[in-house]
C-alpha cells in the first residue's frame, strides 16, 4: 500500500460542518500553544467523537474503519510490533491476508509512524483506521506481563538457591526497587490491573507456588513457580502492610496502598497458615475509577425509582443482602453518593473502608483494640448523624443498636448475608431481634447478585443443550423465545472466557402495611406467601432471565444464579 497523503483533519471536519469556525480557531491556537496534535485537542474538548474522526478519515482516504470492539484480535500478530512502538505510534497489527499485514492506525496520515512500522515489519501493509481508546485497551491486554511474571519468579527461585530465606538480609533490602521479589510483585499488580482482577491469590502447594487472579467473579491461573519463593513473597507483602513478619502460625489482616498504571489502589491483605506455607489473598480496591452511579448498577427502571424514593426517607433501615462479592457495598455507596448533601451528616462504620467519599465521616473498625461495630455505632449515635451506614450486621448487639437507631429518627443502611430479600427478616430474628422491632424498622430490602455479561466481541447465537432446554421450559421460557440467546466462544478481548464485565441483578421487597402485619405473625409461611405476591415477576431470577432474553448473558450464567438463590 502507498503511503497515505498528509491531510488536515481540522479542515476535513470543518468542511463537513462537524466543527465550527470558532472551534477550528481554538484547536489551531491550542496546537501552537501546547504542541498537541489537533485530533487530541478535539477529543479533549469533546468537539467531536473518536467515531466521527475515524469516519471522516476513512471516507477521505478511502480506507476501512475497523471497530475493534467487535474484532477478534490475534495477540501473536499484535506482538509483531514492539510495545513501545505500538504505543508511541498508536498502531497495532490486526490480521494477515494475502501475504500482507493489515495494521490499525489512529492517525493514518502520521507518515513517520507509517514508515517506521513498514521498516520494523518488513512486509507490505494495508492500513485501517481504529479508535484510540479501544486500541490502547488491546495493547494493554496483548502486552500483558504473564511471561515476565513467570520469568521473574524463576529468577527469584534461582537467586535463592536451595537455602532457607535470610529474613534479616531481605528486611534490610526492602527498599531496593531492583530486587527480584519486588519486581515480581510490581509485575503481578500491573498485570492484575490490566485484566480487571478483583483479587490476587498466592497459594503454596507441596512443590509449586500457584498465583491466581479473580476476574469477573471466577479464578484464573496466572502462573506457577517453585514453592521456595513463597516465603520471600509473603515476607515482602507483610512488610508492605505492617504485619508481624515473625508470626506464621496465626492468620493476619492488613492493608497497604500502591499506585499501579497511574491508578491509586488500596490492597486488603489476609494471610492464612496452610500445610505448605502461608497463603495470601489480596483484594484490590481501585480508588480512581469514580463512584458508581445508582443508575449504572443495572437496576430495572421501576425498581430504581422506588429505591431512590426509599433512600431519601428520613428514618428506617434499608438492607442490601447477598453473598460475599455480590456488590452490596457498591450499591450502598452509590445510594450514599446521591443523598450526600451539605445538610446531611453521614457516618459510616466499616471493616474495611472500601470507598472514600468526600463529606462523609468514615470509621474503620479495629477488633485488635476492641473498636468493634457496636462500640463505634454507639459512639456514632452521639455524633448527631442523620444517616448511618453499618458495613455489616454481624451480631446481635450491632443489629440491636442499628434497629433502635432506625426507630429513633435515623436512616440506617447496612448489609446482611441472606439468600433472598424475603428471608432477611428471619435472619434478623435469628440474631435475637423481635419481630415487632424488625417489622417496624425495616423500610426495604434489596437482594442482589453479579451476573457475568457475554463478551460483545465474540458473542454468537446459542442453541440450548438438553439440560438447558429442560431448565428453560421449567422456568417458563418457551422455545419461541430462544431466538435471542447468545454465548461467547472466547477471544482476546475476554481472555478466552466468553464473558466480559458484570452487571447486577436485583430484587426489592418494600415493607408495605400488609407485609409489616404479616412480619409480626407467628406463621412464617404466612409472611412468605404475602412476600411472594409482592415479588411475583420481580425476583432475582426474573431479572436474570430478562437479561438472558436480551442477549446480555448466557443460559449457563442464569442457571448458576438460580442455583445460588435456591440452595
Amino acid at each position: 500500500m502507498a503511503r497515505p497523503e498528509k491531510v488536515s483533519l481540522t479542515d476535513l471536519l470543518a468542511q463537513q460542518n462537524l466543527i465550527s469556525q470558532e472551534q477550528l480557531k481554538f484547536v489551531l491556537a491550542e496546537q501552537l500553544r501546547t504542541g498537541r496534535k489537533p485530533w487530541r485537542v478535539l477529543l479533549d474538548n469533546a468537539f467531536v467523537t473518536e467515531e466521527q474522526i475515524a469516519q471522516v478519515f476513512a471516507k477521505h482516504l478511502n480506507i476501512p474503519y475497523v471497530n475493534l470492539k467487535h474484532f477478534n484480535i490475534n495477540p501473536a500478530l499484535v506482538k509483531l510490533l514492539p510495545e513501545n512502538q505500538a504505543r508511541r505510534s498508536r498502531v497495532i497489527v490486526l490480521e494477515e491476508r494475502n501475504r500482507k499485514l493489515l495494521v490499525g492506525m489512529v492517525d493514518p496520515t502520521d507518515l513517520p509512524a507509517f514508515d517506521e512500522v513498514v521498516r520494523i515489519l518488513r512486509r507490505d501493509i494495508d492500513v485501517a483506521i481504529v479508535a484510540e481508546s479501544k486500541l490502547l485497551e488491546i495493547i494493554d491486554r496483548c502486552y500483558r506481563r504473564t511471561e515476565e511474571i513467570s520469568g521473574l519468579a524463576r529468577e527469584l527461585s534461582e537467586d535463592m538457591g536451595d537455602d532457607y530465606i535470610d529474613l534479616a538480609a531481605l528486611t534490610e533490602n526492602v527498599g531496593t526497587e531492583e530486587a527480584p521479589v519486588v519486581k515480581l510483585l510490581q509485575s503481578m499488580f500491573d498485570d492484575a490491573s490490566l485484566v480487571r482482577a478483583s483479587d490476587i491469590h498466592i497459594e503454596p502447594q507441596e512443590v509449586l507456588l500457584r498465583i491466581r487472579f479473580r476476574i469477573d467473579g471466577l479464578l484464573h491461573l496466572q502462573t506457577e513457580a517453585d514453592n521456595k519463593i513463597a516465603t520471600a513473597l509473603v515476607l515482602r507483602l507483610k512488610l508492605m502492610s505492617g504485619l508481624d513478619i515473625s508470626e506464621k502460625r496465626m492468620p493476619q489482616d492488613g492493608r497497604f496502598h500502591v499506585r499501579v498504571r497511574d491508578q491509586s489502589v488500596d490492597v486488603r491483605i489476609a494471610t492464612c497458615p496452610t500445610q505448605f506455607g502461608e497463603a495470601v489473598v489480596m483484594r484490590l480496591l481501585r480508588q480512581e475509577g469514580g463512584m458508581v452511579q445508582l443508575d449504572k448498577l443495572g437496576m430495572p427502571p421501576d425498581m430504581l425509582k422506588r429505591f431512590r424514593e426509599v433512600v431519601r426517607r428520613s428514618n428506617g433501615m434499608i438492607l442490601v443482602t447477598g453473598p460475599t462479592g455480590s456488590g452490596k457495598t457498591t450499591t450502598l455507596y452509590a445510594a450514599l453518593a446521591e443523598i450526600n448533601t451539605i445538610d446531611q451528616k453521614i457516618i459510616t462504620v466499616e471493616d474495611p473502608v472500601e470507598y472514600r467519599l468526600p463529606g462523609i465521616n468514615q470509621v474503620q473498625v479495629n477488633e485488635n483494640i476492641n473498636l468493634t461495630f457496636s462500640v463505634v455505632l454507639r459512639s456514632a449515635l452521639r455524633q448527631d448523624p442523620d444517616i448511618i451506614l453499618v458495613g455489616e450486621m454481624r451480631d446481635e448487639e450491632t443489629a440491636q443498636i442499628g434497629l433502635r437507631a432506625a426507630m429513633t429518627g435515623h436512616l440506617v443502611l447496612s448489609t446482611l448475608h441472606t439468600r433472598d430479600a424475603a428471608g432477611t427478616l428471619f435472619r434478623l430474628v435469628d440474631l435475637g431481634m423481635t419481630r415487632f422491632m424488625v417489622a417496624s424498622s425495616l423500610q426495604a430490602i434489596i437482594a442482589q447478585r453479579l451476573l457475568r455479561l457475554v463478551c460483545e466481541s465474540c458473542s454468537e447465537p446459542h442453541i440450548p443443550g438438553d439440560q438447558e432446554s429442560e431448565w428453560l421450559k421449567v422456568e417458563g421460557v418457551s422455545p419461541e423465545q430462544w431466538g435471542g440467546l447468545l454465548q461467547g466462544h472466547g477471544c482476546a478481548h475476554c481472555n478466552g472466557t466468553g464473558y466480559y464485565g458484570r452487571s447486577g441483578v436485583y430484587e426489592m421487597l418494600e415493607m408495605s402495611r400488609d407485609l409489616i402485619e404479616a412480619a409480626t405473625h407467628d406463621d412464617v409461611n404466612h409472611f412468605m406467601r404475602v412476600a411472594g405476591k409482592h415479588m411475583r415477576g420481580k425476583t432475582l431470577l426474573d431479572h436474570a432471565l430478562a437479561e438472558m432474553k436480551q442477549g446480555r448473558t448466557t443460559v449457563a450464567e442464569v442457571m448458576r444464579i438460580s442455583n445460588q438463590v435456591e440452595d
